[in-house]
């Protein structure tokens, strides 16, 4: 059985507030504790009024703390906008507290408009500094020396898992030169994805982190009792996509009517738009979602897969994971 995971960009819906949000990101991460799920991620993200996973960290060692197995990590933490000592500390002080639980992903875009860059006050002259900074943030994890000048104190001889995120080729390669594991961001950037898993596997070199190359791909997942159902869910994430390439940000709203009502709301380019952007999506009944998602495993074949669902209500967001995963298993995906 293929191992799942759940990506959550703590959504903060309309009518609500980031404390009600914090608290539901709790809750699906002990749902997905005792679902089996093994990783629950949050992503960073700036100035986004919809998103309340900025201070990503923070949130990790909050979901952590009310967690006990799952493992706990970032989807990831846009280096550019952080030093990578800063980085290694606090991820070394969060692998202290929660042994063996901590994931580390790593991406290279800043998550945010230029001006929010801007205001984060990290400069970046050009992508090639990224993998320069992951290698300082990597050595930050290792056991410290005794003529070491800096030292991250927590950090040194703390197990993170660190991975690479991207959703081009420059992160596959960066991967596969740096011996550890990719995740892909399918779930909005499909286009690259077969090229990138085939340069991956293709140039991968073992590392002291990592003897084989290991790969995850992200998956919209939204599961309901009928096809029709999770249909009008899915409608949520794509009003959010047609909103954003509109520079219209704001907070997660409610599912039109029906899935056919996405016709009255965008234009057919922005529905073609849209349809690319999320076209690694399985949606439907739970023989629906067994299905598709046997498709993409059986034609992608990744390590693992981390699911993520934008619904406006969060029972039918729980709902959502507990259908998809009890699916999935009785899919018999290996």
């Amino acid at each position: 059985m293929i191992p799942l995971s759940i990506l959550d960009l703590a959504p903060v819906t309309e009518g609500s507030d980031v404390q009600h949000t914090f608290a539901n990101s709790l809750s699906l991460a002990r749902l997905g504790e005792r679902l089996g799920y093994r990783r629950f991620w949050l992503a960073e993200h700036h100035n986004m009024p919809g998103i309340a996973s900025a201070a990503t960290s923070v949130l990790i060692g909050y979901i952590a703390g009310g967690t006990q197995s799952i493992r706990v990590g970032s989807g990831g933490i846009m280096l550019p906008n952080h030093a990578p000592l800063q980085v290694a500390e606090q991820f070394g002080t969060l692998g202290a507290l929660y042994p063996g639980r901590i994931d580390l992903g790593l991406g290279r875009a800043p998550g945010t408009d230029q001006a929010a860059a801007r205001a984060l006050r990290r400069y970046y002259a050009n992508a090639d500094e990224f993998p320069a900074d992951v290698s300082e943030l990597l050595r930050y994890f290792e056991p410290a020396q005794a003529n070491q000048p800096v030292r991250a104190v927590p950090g040194a001889g703390i197990e993170v898992d660190v991975w690479i995120l991207g959703s081009s080729l420059f992160g596959a390669q960066l991967a596969a030169q740096m011996g550890l594991p990719y995740a892909f961001a399918s779930h909005f950037a499909p286009d690259a994805m077969e090229s990138a898993l085939a340069l991956y596997h293709r140039e991968f070199r073992p590392s002291k982190r990592l003897k084989a190359p290991h790969t995850m791909l992200a998956l919209n997942v939204v599961a309901a009792d009928t096809d029709a159902q999770a249909s009008r869910l899915f409608t949520t994430q794509q009003q959010a996509f047609v909103n954003l390439r509109r520079g219209r940000i704001g907070l997660v709203q409610p599912p039109l009517r029906s899935a056919e009502a996405m016709l009255d709301f965008c234009s057919p380019e922005e529905r073609a738009g849209v349809d690319r952007a999320l076209s690694c999506a399985v949606i439907g009944s739970p023989a629906t979602v067994r299905k598709g998602v046997a498709d993409f495993i059986a034609r992608h074949r990744p390590s693992e897969l981390i699911l993520t669902a934008n619904i406006f209500d969060h029972g039918a967001r729980e709902r959502s994971f507990e259908l998809a995963f009890d699916a999935i298993n009785g899919a018999g995906a290996v």
